[in-house]
């Protein structure tokens, strides 16, 4: 199994770049789903430890939204798609002109719609990246969970899905209105993703190119 620690400049790159092309794939899904065009901001894409994912999306108390899905096929691993509280009102309400209720947490409708949208945003996603690598990858069913981010990542990274250090994480915002949706992407890989996405990609799996 090969390290994240050991990759050069060139590999980082390469995984920064499939950020990119992931994102860029899930705002095109979500403007023709709403049939409005989507702006979105250039995404950061950065490897972090899973000790920072919290702090990534607002801190172990903040309200989140959270989609949570398997990646299965022939290079698996997990993905999150989370929002905070804020954001998921502006996507409903922004992108798909639906208005916001009175009471503090999120309708059955709301969160329907939600889970609606994230399953199109993450399984576009994963499906760029199989275009891009020619790998097979299939998403599971996805889950919504509402909660503090604290709890929804203790339960789906340690109980479900840890066996790294490491998490590629992309950091977006959509421009469909008055306010920016800020979105954060979680690709947390099994041992051996890193190096058979490489392969797959002709990409040296050590040091510079």
């Amino acid at each position: 199994m090969v390290s994240i620690d050991k990759f050069g400049d060139f590999q980082i790159d390469v995984l920064r770049e499939v950020g990119n092309i992931g994102a860029g794939h899930a705002a095109t899904a979500l403007s023709k789903l709403i049939q409005k065009e989507i702006d979105m901001k250039v995404p950061q894409v950065k490897i972090i430890t899973f000790d920072e994912i919290a702090d990534a999306v607002g801190g172990a108390e903040e309200l989140v939204v959270a989609i949570f899905l398997r990646v299965e096929g022939e290079c698996p691993g997990n993905m999150f798609f989370i929002v905070d509280l804020g954001s998921a009102r502006n996507l409903l309400k922004q992108l798909i002109g639906m208005e916001e209720s009175q009471e503090e947490m999120l309708s059955e409708l709301e969160i329907s719609a939600l889970h609606e949208i994230g399953n199109i945003l993450a399984g576009s996603y994963l499906s760029s990246l199989s275009d891009f690598t020619k790998l097979n990858l299939q998403p599971s069913v996805p889950a919504l969970a509402i909660d503090m981010a604290g709890a929804i990542l203790s339960y789906g990274l340690i109980e479900l899905c840890r066996a790294g250090d490491y998490v590629l994480t992309i950091d977006t915002a959509f421009l469909g209105g008055e306010q920016d949706v800020n979105g954060h992407f979680f690709l947390i890989p099994d041992p051996d993703f890193f190096e058979k996405l490489f392969v797959a990609l002709g990409v040296p799996l050590n040091g510079d190119y």
